[in-house]
Formats: structure tokens, C-alpha cells, sequence
């Protein structure tokens, strides 16, 4: 995302560094950003063998590409569900890892801090090709994942 600098979030992570931050901080969290279609069709991250479950909440609606309204309220009120404080580490994953720095970034605008995007998201950038699954992301890395 252009524009954003070091300040607005706590940064990029890898997927492996992400999954052992969750494994190792009991009130960390995966927040997955994409929509309800990509989780359908695509697949979600699965973090039964940790004890965690992500968190679903749209970044973007699907069919208007339009930022879903009141996104940090919604996140706000799902972390005060779980009992997750505004000091929890908060790790945004999407596709391919835009629309999750974006939720970072407005995440800690809010207050929340540590927020951190997986840098190649879920299925990655694309390749030469124009395929996803490129290395870094959740899929390629071999992180565990289903599929409905």
C-alpha cells in the first residue's frame, strides 16, 4: 500500500513467523481479511493443532470491491467476544497480502498494537503464469488449511 510507513503498523511477517507467534502468545490472533467467497471456495487457515481458530471478517465487500463498512468496529467487537485486549498481537492475512496491510494499518489506527500483514497471504502474488500458490504464502509454505 503505498503511503504507509514503519509508524502506521508493526510490519511484515512471514507466514512461518506469524503461525509461531499464534503457537507461542496465548491472546494472539489470526484475522482473515478476504471475503466470504475466498473462504468458500478457497479455503481458510485451520489452527486446531495450536488451539486457535481465525478470525473470518471481510476487509472488502465481494461483489462491490468496496471497503465493508465499519471494519474497525466489527473487529473491535469479535476481539471483545474473545476477550482479546488492545495489546494482543493482531496477524491480518489475505490473498496475497494488500488488503490485510491495509486492516493493519487501520487496526492500529484504532489503538490496536502489536497488528502485523503476512506479507504473500494466503495464495501469494501471482506468477508468470498468472497462478497463485507462489512461495510465501500459507498454501505454499505448507501451512495446514481446508477447503469446504
Amino acid at each position: 500500500m503505498s503511503g504507509t510507513t514503519a509508524r502506521d503498523y508493526a510490519g511484515d511477517v512471514s507466514v512461518k513467523a506469524a503461525w509461531d507467534s499464534l503457537a507461542r502468545l496465548p491472546k494472539s490472533v489470526l484475522i482473515d481479511v478476504r471475503s466470504k467467497a475466498e473462504w468458500i471456495f478457497v479455503g481458510i487457515p485451520v489452527l486446531a493443532s495450536i488451539g486457535k481458530s481465525p478470525l473470518l471478517l471481510e476487509w472488502n465487500d465481494f461483489a462491490s470491491g468496496q471497503t465493508v463498512p465499519d471494519f474497525v468496529g466489527r473487529l473491535s467487537q469479535n476481539l471483545a467476544d474473545h476477550d482479546i485486549g488492545k495489546d494482543a498481537s493482531l496477524f491480518f492475512l489475505c490473498r496475497s497480502g494488500n488488503r490485510s496491510r491495509s486492516a493493519a494499518v487501520a487496526a492500529t489506527a484504532a489503538g490496536y498494537a502489536p497488528c502485523f500483514n503476512l506479507e504473500h497471504g494466503f495464495e501469494g502474488q501471482l506468477d508468470p503464469d498468472g497462478h497463485r500458490g507462489t512461495a510465501g504464502s500459507w498454501k505454499a509454505e505448507g501451512l495446514p488449511w481446508e477447503q469446504s
